[in-house]
């Protein structure tokens, strides 16, 4: 006989999100998490999209800001901004708060969490996880461990994955507008990029990723510093650093007893590498599949997760693709000439109205419909990326 229904590696917020639906449930589900504390050290930038109220729960105090527009910056300092009237754009959150929220809403449903837990092998045949001093079993492993994925590993499909740094820093009195974030592009870095997100009028996380070593990173990050005058004499609070997974359309994220989640599944956006609000929709799918698996006592329905995250984010990840390749196939003259075109055309007012940090797709259709795309980028660019 099985210990649990369902064994999840990972107490991250995609794995504790997907243990909580499995509870509800009625399914005997435990997590294993190497850590000693969940959400330790900070790994990710913090920005979530307001989708986030629609996907997950989201408690106020575990927000520190909200964020109505963004500035995008191109190598010559030609800036276009867009904003959000009535409603925030993103919010920017305390993780470590946030990802340890949401654990203990699992732990309050039942699940039972384990601490300080480091899966050392396991056998997706027999649903068997081994540690240093114990063994497991459960019906399904569910893989919520990272870009690092030692569930993923057993699928011999271990994740690729870039650098990320970030700082958090204190400029002083008036060195934010509180509610805009900045993003700051140039052909060194694509198809990674800088962020300043503002907490407050004087702290910002300013961070980049990129593929390169975390040295290198930190130099780019100093120099920024440096270089810019609101920041030259901005003091370093605190550094972290983190791998981010690539983005992969042909990763299996179903092999026997196991299914992978979140970052061990890849599912983060080409453009941005941010992955929670799409982990959170895939979580969901995930629990009512793995159900259904149990309760038909058939574990090939598993396979209907795959199938529906492709259906799902499909389109929109392909969209995310050819945008990312197209910004890797820009020079820094290049990127001045789009965006300063792209502020001439006043393409603020349209991202105002149809950005979405989660959903790109809506607004590239909209830009290639009126034209914009074919009159930015060289016309036999423009067909190559996006096929038109």
């Amino acid at each position: 006989m099985k210990n649990y229904d369902v064994a999840i590696v990972g107490a991250g917020p995609v794995g504790s999100t997907f243990a909580r639906y499995a509870a509800e449930k009625g399914l005997k589900v435990a997590i294993f998490e190497k850590k000693k504390e969940i959400g330790v050290p900070l790994q990710c930038a913090g920005l979530l999209g307001n989708k986030i109220k629609d996907v997950n729960v989201l408690p106020d105090e575990v927000i520190l800001n909200e964020i109505y527009g963004a500035c995008l910056h191109s190598p010559s300092s030609t800036m276009i901004s867009m904003r959000k009237k009535e409603e925030p754009l993103a919010y920017v959150l305390d993780r470590v708060a946030y990802d340890k929220y949401l654990a203990q809403l699992a732990v309050d449903k039942g699940v039972e969490l384990f601490l300080n837990h480091r899966a050392e092998k396991i056998d997706i045949e027999t649903g068997e996880i081994y540690f240093k001093d114990k063994k497991i079993s459960a019906e399904i492993i569910v893989g919520a461990d990272g870009h690092a994925s030692i569930v993923s590993e057993t699928f011999n499909n271990a994740s690729k994955y870039v650098h990320a740094s970030q700082y958090l820093i204190d400029a002083g009195e008036n060195a934010f507008k509180e509610d805009y974030f900045q993003v700051y592009v140039n052909s060194k870095i694509s198809p990674g990029f800088l962020w300043v997100i503002p907490i407050s009028e004087y702290t910002a996380r300013v961070g980049l990723f990129g593929d390169f070593d975390y040295n290198d990173l930190s130099e780019i990050l100093n120099d920024f510093l440096k270089n810019n005058e609101t920041l030259r004499n901005a003091k370093i609070l605190k550094k972290y650093h983190g791998k981010i997974p690539i983005y992969d359309p042909k990763k299996d994220i179903v092999k026997n007893r196991a299914i992978l989640i979140g970052d061990a599944a890849s599912q983060v956006k080409p453009t941005t590498s941010g992955g929670l609000i799409i982990g959170f929709n895939c979580a969901k799918i995930a629990s009512e599949v793995v159900y259904e698996a149990i309760s038909s006592q058939n574990i090939d329905i598993l396979k209907k997760y795959q199938k529906r995250y492709k259906k799902m984010y499909n389109t929109e990840l392909k969209m995310q693709l050819k945008v990312q390749d197209t910004y890797k196939s820009l020079d820094d003259e290049n990127l001045d000439s789009v965006i300063l075109k792209l502020k001439e055309k006043e393409v603020g007012k349209i991202v105002s109205e149809y950005g979405d940090l989660d959903s790109q797709s809506p607004l590239m259709i909209k830009l290639i419909k009126n034209g914009v795309i074919f009159s930015v980028l060289p016309k036999l660019l423009s067909r190559k990326i996006f096929g038109l």
